[in-house]
């Protein structure tokens, strides 16, 4: 295929990000699944779950920022965390921390913006995480979540409480690999498929004349356009310079960012198989409110 090419781009970016994502996937999937058999779901409990919904929420929200993984490598260690009996508001303000702030990200945003920039875009992303999480759990949607994650914590419970060796944790990790990836990768493979029709094909001139500070409206619209993309940190920041120096304002192009990071659609299709299309669509909603609020905030700021 010759380079530059709209379908050579899109080509490109399916071949490179399926493999990686599946690997990385099953990677983060199998290490979850040895750690896993050290802890017992009351252990863990003990640590995010005894805890006041809200004190939970900014725990597991700190929890997210030190853990290095994109939208798709997080639901396993969400999927622990609702198996384990931890409340479901805090496992959400973990989801959407994990991806949306990580240290790549602030790195970037510090060497390309400075340190205020950086500082208030941890900020605002902790302050979605933990009040996005705390109004789930306080709507009391368990009933949302699908049935099958319930019962692979029933299953698990006995075996966690043995003393087991460790060549019999690289089983479980090896099972969880089994469990988990199985029913989740073809959502992935489509997810991204998506991602890199509209990789390929949407130019960046094109976005960066609807994400002008003058327009109220350009930062919802900025949210809608990145949701269903996919990016990491490191993949999304050069995009996030390319359109500033484009003209786009900053609040605009960042509520972008965090709609990329933090609302991938292979987040979604891959949350489709935990959870019920009701707690998705308000998942979705609470956090892209917040982001559109942070969006105008930037914009008043800078």
């Amino acid at each position: 295929f010759e380079r530059g090419l709209h379908l050579s781009e899109a080509i490109r970016f399916f071949i490179y990000e399926v493999p990686k994502v599946l690997l990385l996937l099953t990677l983060i999937v199998f290490v979850v699944g040895i750690i896993r058999s050290y802890f017992s779901p009351e252990r863990t409990r003990q640590i995010l779950g005894d805890k006041k919904l809200f004190v939970g929420n900014v725990l597991a929200s700190l929890l997210g920022i030190v853990t290095p993984f994109c939208s798709c490598s997080a639901i396993p260690l969400f999927l622990g965390f609702v198996e384990s009996g931890v409340p479901l508001g805090v496992t959400f303000s973990f989801l959407i921390a994990a991806p949306m702030i990580n240290e790549v990200a602030l790195v970037l945003l510090f060497g390309l913006f400075g340190w205020k920039t950086a500082l208030l875009y941890m900020s605002t992303g902790l302050l979605i995480a933990i009040i996005s999480g705390y109004i789930i759990g306080r709507l009391k949607l368990e009933k949302y979540v699908e049935p099958w994650v319930y019962k692979i914590k029933a299953g698990q419970a006995q075996i966690e409480e043995q003393t087991i060796t460790f060549s019999e944790r690289i089983d479980a990790g090896i099972v969880a690999v089994k469990e988990v990836v199985a029913k989740v990768w073809i959502y992935i493979v489509i997810g991204i498929a998506v991602g890199a029709g509209i990789h390929g094909y949407v130019p960046e001139n094109f976005m960066a004349r609807l994400m002008g500070k003058s327009a109220w409206w350009s930062v919802p619209i900025a949210v809608i356009i990145g949701v269903p993309m996919y990016s990491n940190a490191a993949g999304i920041i050069p995009i996030v310079q390319a359109l500033l120096e484009k003209g786009a304002s900053l609040g605009t192009v960042l509520a972008f960012m965090m709609s990329v990071i933090g609302l991938s659609l292979p987040e979604t299709i891959i949350l489709k198989k935990v959870l019920k299309i009701q707690l998705i669509l308000i998942f979705v909603g609470i956090v892209a409110v917040g982001i559109i609020i942070v969006g105008y905030i930037f914009n008043l700021v800078y």
